[in-house]
């Protein structure tokens, strides 16, 4: 056993190819072990283990900076840099995470949970060492999925301007977690097919090598020569063109050709782009036959494969999946949009029912919201299915090309709120704060998943504008669902406990827990109404004016940024109507970003629990007290 001895790169340097190969077989089977009782990203990274030895073999981390795009495929990393007896607690709060993170090791450089960003990150680094004088490599690793992301181009574009000296690693295993679309796609494809410019360029070289003397003109003939042929028929002639000088495709779990193939890269001086072929979920069979449904995978059977679902009522994506496709079939005009997550988004069954109207653009959000724009300028009706954390990546489309056209696009924001083990980068805790301020937006929330069903065919009879629903990442509450779906009137929140003196604002899934706090309540002798706030914008004005106007002490309850989102937008309220006597207390997620563990822990961690917002209520009954005993002393 090679593995239990490895605890810095810098001993894979002793070790022979054979012994690497050896050692690629035994990671592969403790992660298989690993994950299949903590779960996590199994399909990327059982695809980079040689990969991942060869650039370790062959480069000094943390000297020489390893910048993965996206993070999720660094398990192999983490392994080989002293982090395998952590594995246990993968993904579990303080525990190791899921994605690189830069105070977890020093040989984590760089750290992300959006793709696309390692080439910007890669030029920075390598701009840096140069403007310090320093010598150290810079490698990125990015898959061909996020090399659809239009950030990659515009730095594949600005590094091959500069010809400063750093390696590209292309991992193309045809997948990002969906399968992969567009033209890039279909280049590199055809790449991976094309052998004969690999032949033909060995045959040029024994060529020149059986000259005996080149010099002079000679010299330059022969590589004039060369470089015809290779622009004639080189596959890579794209990135040779914006400056790259490209090697490959190389078998991405030949770990000898791969080290050669690094060293060659290496000699070159600028940029250089190594293109690396390799499997999803190598190793373990069924992984690569299904490397979508095992790109991140919950608790499974190794044996067969099985996973281990928690018993439990259908998620909210679930159910958005299904109201799409009764919607979609009673009108022609919705248009499915989605920035590569169509299983994630829970779009797959409206993608069987109607392949026509089914639009996956890559990872690409920013492209998907003006483009989104422009279906409902022309008379369709777009739903932009999107987590709220890959949403932000938009923002400027969604100001510009939707809302200032006050274009009729549906938002179908997944994950929004605390989304567990994924963690700080995927939290979508921050849409109603950058989007609430945007003119002409209606944004809703539904307490259950009857509710969210209804807010979708209100979205869809809405034709004033740009219009959104947000919905979380866990089970629904298992209300039985409404066969008539009805649009519920733009603005109006609803009570769903009446109360006197005390009521709770809460929104989603924190409408469940008010109302447990409400019936705790009520044993000490408090009334509390408990309202839905549904609408984020617009307001209920007219309840919040009653509320005030009955003397009611307010508490806004929401998992959300407390900075900018619904209490912000009531408190805004109340001062413009000058209501200033009026008492609001905000409960929301405070100014840090939250780090993965499990939702419940993430809502304690931030005081979103029963046992906090009794105290917060009791609160108002103590001051309400303190106040009247005041009033009765100056009388």
């Amino acid at each position: 056993m090679l593995l239990p001895n490895i605890n810095h790169p810098k001993q894979l340097k002793n070790l022979t190819v054979d012994q690497l190969n050896d050692l690629a077989g035994e990671i592969r089977r403790f992660l298989i072990e690993k994950l299949s009782v903590t779960g996590g990203h199994l399909a990327p990274n059982l695809g980079v283990v040689e990969l991942t030895l060869a650039l370790h073999y062959c480069f000094d981390s943390p000297q020489d900076k390893l910048i993965f795009d996206v993070g999720h495929q660094a398990y192999v990393h983490k392994i080989l840099t002293g982090r395998m007896d952590k594995f246990d607690t993968l993904r579990k709060k303080n525990g190791l995470c899921g994605f690189v993170k830069r105070s977890e090791s020093e040989h984590d450089v760089w750290e992300a949970g959006h793709s696309s960003t390692s080439l910007s990150a890669a030029m920075g680094m390598a701009m840096a060492r140069d403007l310090k004088g320093e010598d150290n490599r810079v490698i990125a690793l990015i898959g061909d999925g996020a090399l659809t992301g239009g950030m990659a181009f515009e730095a594949l574009n600005h590094i091959g301007h500069e010809k400063k000296k750093l390696m590209v690693v292309l991992n193309d295993n045809e997948m990002s977690i969906a399968p992969n679309v567009g033209a890039m796609h279909n280049y590199l494809s055809k790449i991976r097919s094309d052998r004969t410019y690999l032949r033909a360029k060995d045959e040029v070289e024994m060529l020149l090598k059986k000259i005996p003397a080149i010099g002079g003109k000679l010299a330059k003939t022969a590589e004039k020569m060369k470089d015809s042929l290779k622009f004639a028929m080189v596959p890579g002639r794209l990135f040779e063109e914006l400056g790259f000088t490209y090697l490959g495709p190389v078998d991405g779990h030949d770990v000898g050709k791969l080290i050669d193939t690094f060293n060659q890269a290496d000699n070159v001086e600028g940029p250089v782009l190594v293109h690396v072929v390799t499997t999803k979920g190598k190793g373990y069979s069924p992984a690569e036959s299904d490397s979508h449904k095992w790109h991140g995978i919950t608790p499974y059977k190794i044996e067969s494969g099985k996973v281990l679902k928690a018993v439990g009522n259908p998620m909210y994506t679930e159910i958005f999946g299904q109201t799409l496709v009764e919607l979609g079939e009673q009108d022609e005009r919705i248009v499915a949009v989605t920035p590569a997550m169509p299983g994630g988004s829970g779009l797959i069954p409206f993608g069987k029912t109607f392949p026509e109207r089914m639009i996956d653009v890559g990872i690409a959000e920013q492209h998907a919201a003006t483009l989104c724009a422009a279906l409902a300028m022309e008379g369709m009706k777009p739903v932009f299915a999107v987590y709220s954390t890959f949403m932000q990546r938009a923002y400027d489309q969604i100001v510009h090309d939707i809302c200032r056209h006050n274009a009729n696009v549906m938002f179908a924001i997944d994950r929004a709120g605390f989304v567990g083990a994924d963690g700080e980068t995927h939290q979508g805790v921050y849409d109603i704060a950058f989007m609430r301020h945007i003119p002409n937006i209606v944004l809703m929330m539904p307490k259950d998943e009857n509710e969210l069903r209804h807010m979708m065919k209100t979205a869809l009879d809405y034709d004033d504008g740009p219009i959104a629903y947000r919905y979380p990442r866990i089970h629904g509450r298992g209300v039985e669902l409404d066969k008539e779906l009805v649009p519920i009137p733009i603005g109006l929140w609803e009570t769903v406990r009446a109360g006197e003196g005390y009521a709770i604002l809460a929104v989603g899934p924190m409408v469940q827990l008010a109302e447990e706090a409400a019936e705790l309540l009520k044993r000490e002798g408090l009334s509390v109404q408990v309202v839905n706030a549904r609408f984020l914008k617009p307001l209920d004005e007219t309840m919040l004016k009653e509320l005030a106007a009955g003397g009611t002490s307010m508490l806004v309850l929401e998992e959300a940024s407390q900075a900018g989102s619904l209490g912000s937008a009531v408190l805004e309220f109340f001062a413009e109507q000058e209501l200033f006597d009026t008492v609001v207390s905000l409960m929301g997620i405070e100014d840090r970003f939250i780090e993965h563990g499990s939702i419940p822990e993430q809502r304690e961690e931030v005081g979103l629990t029963l046992e906090q917002v009794c105290n917060r209520i009791r609160s108002f009954k103590t001051s309400r007290a303190s106040t009247l005993g005041k009033r009765s002393l100056m009388s």
